[in-house]
């Protein structure tokens, strides 16, 4: 057996390499995760690569919740990548057997020393395609967690079910990047009257629809989408528009979209993340005349009053159904490549660069 690792990291600015780590032993309690895939998650890597994350800049006060204390990230960027799947192997802790199938975030690198009191891990069904896995740990619950969130934000503390928030609902989710068209499927698997993603890349619209969801064009040369939903969805007089806005762009023009195709006091659900400023975002229009809201549902908190009843286990248990349900089309469309580890750095330095357009890039191992 080899004495060192590999681990891909973002050595600097615009430096991609594989790096040659220690081998470690495995300690009583621990195992090994093995890595047969790893996703390419490429909006927010691509942030550590290009030097625009906002961690590299100012730290995040957790006792205060306020950004502005020493930077918490510094070059080199040693884990970089949230979206495992591993076979344990050597294992010293009854939790887990040798062999296991798990999905887990710890980065893109060869193997892993887990803990089972430290580190998230999903097992995974032994009929579900192992590249499905991706999304098991992390990015499907960041996902359901958008769904939790608009079921809160209808319901309260009330929230029995994770459709709560989109059963019988006009659902909009602007952006067809991975988290968006995931965050689609949930809402039409638990049950929303109507699911629409709105985004101005072609490529991303047809994937969409090789799902089976009904897509609409929101480029600068398109029909005005929020005029064609607000047309369409009627509820009454003065009263049109989409029920629920999932975001799930960067983008400051796409959270102003979302907010212009609400219903009068409807809610975005955002799920993005803005490395940069907000300047599109003209609060002193729909947001203000209509009463809308926008409520944050990224994964480091469900909504207040339901942690007791809904973690991220949950979450993630709500992620498998919908692999086991829609896994072959997920497979199918959002996986758009499967490339060796190998080659991670020179796959993020095209995506980074444009030069490379994918939807979902996996690392196999």
């Amino acid at each position: 057996m080899s004495d060192t690792e590999q681990n891909l990291i973002v050595a600097g600015p615009g430096r991609l390499e594989i790096a040659e780590v220690p081998h470690e032993e495995v300690p009583d309690g621990g195992f090994r995760a093995r890595t047969l895939f790893s996703g390419i998650s490429a909006g927010t890597e691509l942030t550590f690569l290009k030097g625009t994350n906002p961690a590299l800049h100012a730290g995040f006060d957790t006792a205060l919740g306020l950004f502005g204390a020493p930077p918490e990230q510094a070059y080199p960027v040693n884990r970089l990548g949230y979206m495992e799947v591993a076979r344990i192997e050597e294992s010293r802790t009854p939790a887990y057997r040798d062999g296991t199938v798990v999905a887990m975030t710890y980065g893109h690198r060869t193997a892993y020393i887990g803990d089972p009191l430290r580190d998230r891990v999903v097992v995974l069904p032994e009929d579900l395609d192992p590249v499905l896995g991706i999304y098991a740990a992390h990015m499907g619950p960041i996902c359901a967690n958008g769904l939790l969130h608009a079921a809160a934000d209808r319901f309260g503390p009330a929230v029995r079910s994770l459709g709560d928030g989109v059963l019988g609902a006009r659902v909009a989710v602007v952006g067809a990047g991975v988290v968006g068209l995931l965050t689609a499927l949930l809402a039409r698997q638990h049950g929303a009257a109507s699911v629409v993603i709105l985004d101005p890349t072609p490529q991303r619209r047809a994937i969409a629809e090789a799902l089976g969801i009904e897509t609409l064009d929101s480029g600068p040369d398109a029909d005005d989408p929020a005029v064609v939903l607000k047309t369409r969805w009627r509820h009454a007089d003065g009263d049109r528009g989409a029920d629920v806005v999932f975001q799930c762009r960067g983008q400051a023009a796409a959270l102003h979209l979302g907010l212009r195709l609400l219903r009068p006091q409807g809610t975005v659900i955002d799920l993005a993340f803005y490395p940069g400023g907000a300047d599109e975002v003209r609060l002193g229009e729909e947001f203000h005349h209509n009463g809308l809201g926008v409520r944050c549902a990224q994964i480091g908190r469900v909504p207040r009053g339901l942690a007791h009843s809904w973690d991220r286990e949950r979450l993630s248990a709500a992620t498998l159904d919908l692999l086991r349900a829609d896994g072959g089309a997920i497979r199918d469309h959002l996986v758009t490549a499967v490339v060796p580890f190998a080659e991670g750095p020179a796959v993020l330095a095209g995506l980074a660069d444009r030069t490379r357009q994918e939807l979902q890039v996996v690392l196999s191992f």
